[in-house]
């Protein structure tokens, strides 16, 4: 009874794990399917829609920077253009003066245009100080090739060797860079007569 009893309660357990294990594989396959689905590559009609996604938005970036580009080329040109715009519209004003003592000169006296000239050329002075724009002081000074160009060179006893003794034309120094020489005369040292030489040697 014992042994029938045994073989029976084995069979059962046999059932149980058949069961389990078919349960088991069961669900091993329905993960499987999941895991499929979830790693299933995008179609090709997705595909094609990322790419077409892709070029229409490189193709916008182009255009912009097309565009931006056009623009910073038109401002440089325009900047370049109209560079001395303000400048003009400072010396305007002067330009006016002139022109109005131009006009007035058979009806003023030689006094009032001295006087009308010399508010000119100060207001004028003015503005190319304000720019940035300076006249050089050469005379006295020893020539330097930086700011002095020589046109001849003059004997003279009075200065040094080398000194700027006139200025033919005004030089004009830029905030740091000259950007026209001043024209001079620059002095040089006296030669002693030949005939003086000779006596001393005798």
């Amino acid at each position: 009874m014992k042994k029938k009893k045994d073989k029976k309660i084995e069979e059962k357990e046999i059932k149980i794990q058949e069961n389990e294990s078919a349960d088991e594989t069961e669900k091993t396959a329905e993960n499987t399917e999941v895991d499929k689905e979830t790693t299933e590559e995008p179609s090709v009609v997705e595909l094609e829609e990322k790419v077409q996604s892709l070029q229409d938005t490189l193709l916008r970036k182009v255009a912009e920077f097309e565009n931006y580009k056009r623009r910073t080329e038109n401002d440089q040109l325009s900047l370049l253009k109209y560079s001395a715009e303000s400048f003009i519209l400072k010396v305007l004003p002067v330009y006016d003066d002139l022109g109005r003592s131009v006009d007035h000169l058979g009806e003023s006296n030689i006094d009032s245009l001295k006087e009308g000239l010399k508010l000119v050329y100060d207001k004028f002075t003015k503005i190319l100080d304000d720019q940035g724009v300076k006249k050089l002081e050469v005379k006295g000074k020893e020539f330097d090739v930086e700011f002095h160009e020589a046109l001849m060179q003059q004997p003279s006893s009075e200065v040094p060797s080398n000194t700027v003794l006139n200025e033919i034309e005004s030089g004009y120094i830029y905030k740091d860079k000259v950007i026209k020489h001043a024209k001079v005369i620059v002095s040089q040292e006296i030669e002693e007569n030949n005939d003086s030489e000779n006596q001393i040697e005798e």
